[in-house]
C-alpha cells in the first residue's frame, strides 16, 4: 500500500499536470535552484566586482570573507546593480526550469511568454529590490537580511503570475 502510494506521488511529481500542492513542490524545488544561483552570483558580485558587505555582514561573518567600511549610499547602490547581475542568471535558470518541469507552456506564443516571465520577474525584483534598499539605505539593516526580504516578496509574487498568467494551469 505504502509503496503503490509513494510511486503514484513520484509519479505526480514528474508530471506537469500534477495536482497543485505537488506543483508548488516542484516550483519550491526550482525555486531553490533559481536562489542557490542568485545567491551564488550575488554575493560573488558583492565581494569581487561592487563590494556591497559591511564588515558585520552575517555571510561576511560566516565565510570569513573581508568586507570594507563603505558608505550606506555608495553599499546600498552597490547592492542593487549587484542584484541586477544575479537576477539576469538566476531568471534564466528559473524560466528554463519552469518550462521543462512545473508549468505546461501553450497560453501565449513563446516570445509572449518569455516577455511576460521576465516583465513579472522584474516587477517582483523591483519591489523586492526597492524594499531592500530602503532597509539599507534608512535602516543600516545588514545586506544578507535584506536581501531575505527581498526573497520573501518574490516568491509570493512570481509563483502567483507564473500559475495564472503566464503558463496553462
Amino acid at each position: 500500500m505504502a509503496r503503490r502510494y509513494t510511486r503514484r506521488l513520484w509519479e505526480q511529481f514528474l508530471r506537469r499536470d500534477a495536482h497543485p500542492l505537488i506543483q508548488f513542490a516542484k516550483y519550491a524545488v526550482c525555486g531553490v535552484l533559481a536562489t542557490a544561483v542568485d545567491v551564488l552570483v550575488f554575493y560573488l558580485a558583492a565581494v569581487v566586482l561592487l563590494p556591497a558587505l559591511a564588515p558585520g555582514d552575517p555571510a561576511a561573518r560566516l565565510l570569513s570573507l573581508h568586507a570594507a567600511a563603505i558608505p550606506e549610499n555608495v553599499r546600498s547602490a552597490h547592492y542593487v546593480c549587484d542584484k541586477v547581475i544575479a537576477f539576469m542568471f538566476s531568471n534564466l535558470i528559473a524560466y528554463a526550469a519552469n518550462i521543462l518541469w512545473v508549468f505546461t507552456r501553450g497560453r501565449h506564443s513563446r516570445a509572449v511568454e518569455f516577455a511576460l516571465f521576465y516583465t513579472i520577474s522584474a516587477a517582483s525584483f523591483s519591489l523586492g529590490t526597492a524594499l531592500g534598499w530602503a532597509l539599507i539605505q534608512w535602516t543600516g539593516l545588514p545586506t544578507t537580511y535584506a536581501y531575505a526580504a527581498n526573497a520573501v516578496a518574490s516568491i509570493a509574487i512570481n509563483f502567483a503570475a507564473r500559475k495564472f498568467i503566464i503558463f496553462k494551469n
